[in-house]
C-alpha cells in the first residue's frame, strides 16, 4: 500500500505555494464566524461544545501570536477530542476506511514540525499558507483521531494570525483532499483564498470602509 505521507511530502515541493494566489490586504473581517457556524452543524453537541472549546484556543493563540507548534498541535487535539493530553502516533495511520496509510519514518515528527514553521512565512501568501498547513496535518496524520478536525483548526490558526476571517468554510473543509493531487492542493489555496476575497466584499455590504 502506497505511504501517502511520503507522496505528499514530494508533492507539496511540486505546488507553486508563492504564485498560486496573490497576497491579500489584511485585516479581512467576517460579517460572521464560518468555522463556527459549521461546527455547530449536527446534533453531537457534545463533539461541537469540544470543538469550539478548542477553536476559542486557536483564536486566542492567533491573536497573540502564539508559534504554531506540534505542542500547540496536540492541545487542540486534544481538546477536540475531550481529552487531557494526546502524544504523536506511534506507528503507522490509516485513513479513508483503511484505504490511505500515512507511514511513520525516524524523522516525521520532524517534519511535521519544520512544516509547522513554515506556517508563518511572509514571503508565500497566508491563504496559499492556511491550505498548505491544512494538507500538511491532513497527510502527516499525526494523532490517533481528530485530524481532520485539528486540519481546519491549523487552517484558521493560520489565517487568523494574519488578520483574516472566513465567512464560509463548508466547501473547504467537506471536500476529500488526495495526497498525489498538486493541482488539487493549488485549487485549495486558489478556494481559501476566494473565499477570503468574497467575505470581505460581502463585509463591505454590510460595513463600508470610510474614506
Amino acid at each position: 500500500m502506497p505511504d501517502q505521507l511520503t507522496t505528499w511530502q514530494q508533492v507539496r515541493e511540486q505546488v507553486p505555494w508563492h504564485d498560486v494566489v496573490p497576497h491579500l490586504p489584511t485585516p479581512i473581517p467576517a460579517v460572521r464566524d464560518g468555522f463556527t457556524a459549521h461546527a455547530t452543524i449536527g446534533e453531537d453537541r457534545q463533539r461541537q461544545t469540544l470543538l469550539l472549546t478548542a477553536y476559542a484556543d486557536v483564536r486566542s493563540a492567533a491573536a497573540t501570536g502564539v508559534a504554531l507548534t506540534p505542542a500547540r498541535t496536540a492541545q487542540w487535539n486534544a481538546a477536540l477530542r475531550g481529552l487531557p493530553a494526546v502524544t504523536f502516533r506511534r506507528g503507522p495511520a490509516f485513513a479513508k476506511n483503511g484505504r490511505d496509510r500515512y507511514g511513520l519514518h525516524a524523522d516525521t515528527q520532524q517534519r511535521y514540525a519544520s512544516c509547522l514553521a513554515e506556517s508563518t512565512d511572509p514571503a508565500i501568501p497566508a491563504t496559499a499558507r492556511a491550505a498548505r498547513a491544512y494538507l500538511d496535518v491532513a497527510f502527516f496524520h499525526p494523532y490517533d483521531d481528530g485530524n481532520a478536525r485539528l486540519a481546519g483548526l491549523v487552517l484558521h490558526a493560520v489565517l487568523l494570525r494574519a488578520g483574516i476571517e472566513l465567512d464560509e468554510v463548508h466547501p473547504i473543509l467537506t471536500t476529500i483532499r488526495r495526497a498525489d493531487d498538486p493541482d488539487g492542493a493549488a485549487a485549495l489555496a486558489r478556494l481559501v483564498h476566494g473565499i477570503a476575497t468574497a467575505s470581505h466584499r460581502r463585509r463591505l455590504r454590510f460595513v463600508p470602509e470610510r474614506g
